[in-house]
């Protein structure tokens, strides 16, 4: 047990100089990145110095999560508040700016939730499956270490907590909107409370590494007329699959 904790301290600890750029809003003096054509995912290395992590990174995100090994595993625990709903389109994704107080503890360690974000189709796969999209929590502890939670999102019902904020989705990039909408992002997590778990990188530049992800086994549902309302505003925000090279990837038993 003392051995298992000290590993994952270790690792969270190559997160410390993270850069929140890959989360965040494109700034004046950011390179222009897309998701295709000549500023694509495989062109990002290029584009700056500082997304050389992009191309040459061995332990890039997202991947096909297969062949986990099951482990026992820290658990995680919630402690999300429901909050405004501080919206914004980054002109690469529609992000939730989260207000001090939502946390998650995860092992020994607690991170603060800061953002979520969604992707058009889901960055992670399952066994080779793609989801219609995926939800991105973003989460810093104090000392700057980085953790992220994925949520796969499938086709079926429609989610009540997902058109809460539907409702007041920004067409078009706009900075950040105070609404009059409250959510617990709480509800945004599915039921069974299985993972898998490896340490990663951003998905986005600088796709800087030594973040730990957490992404669920089990998908939430949204309705086709909700994941058609996101495409129609962002058709492709998804990084595609990177080489897992030599790292461990480790499920829940």
């Amino acid at each position: 047990m003392h051995d298992r904790r000290s590993a994952l301290r270790a690792a969270l600890g190559a997160a410390a100089a993270l850069s929140p750029l890959g989360a965040a809003a494109q700034t004046a003096s950011e390179p222009a990145w897309s998701y295709e054509g000549s500023s694509g995912p495989s062109e990002w290395a290029k584009l700056s110095p500082e997304f050389q992590a992009c191309g040459a990174g061995l332990a890039q995100s997202p991947i096909d999560l297969r062949g986990a090994v099951r482990a026992d595993l820290p658990g995680l625990s919630f402690a999300y508040k429901r909050m405004p709903v501080r919206i914004l389109n980054t002109g690469r994704t529609i992000r939730v700016n989260c207000l001090p107080a939502s946390q998650v503890q995860i092992g020994e360690l607690t991170f603060e939730l800061t953002h979520y974000q969604f992707r058009n189709p889901s960055e992670h796969l399952i066994a080779g499956e793609r989801f219609a999209m995926e939800l991105q929590l973003f989460h810093r502890a104090k000392s700057g270490e980085i953790a992220m939670i994925g949520v796969l999102i499938r086709a079926g019902a429609a989610n009540q907590t997902l058109q809460s904020i539907w409702s007041v989705l920004p067409p078009r990039p706009a900075p950040e909107k105070w609404t009059s909408v409250s959510v617990n992002p709480d509800r945004l997590l599915p039921a069974n409370s299985t993972y898998f778990r490896y340490y990663g990188s951003l998905t986005a530049p600088p796709c800087t590494e030594g973040v730990l992800w957490t992404v669920y086994r089990e998908p939430i549902e949204a309705s086709e007329a909700q994941i058609k309302q996101f495409a129609q505003i962002f058709a492709n925000n998804a990084r595609p699959v990177q080489p897992i090279n030599r790292r461990f990837l480790l499920g829940t038993l």
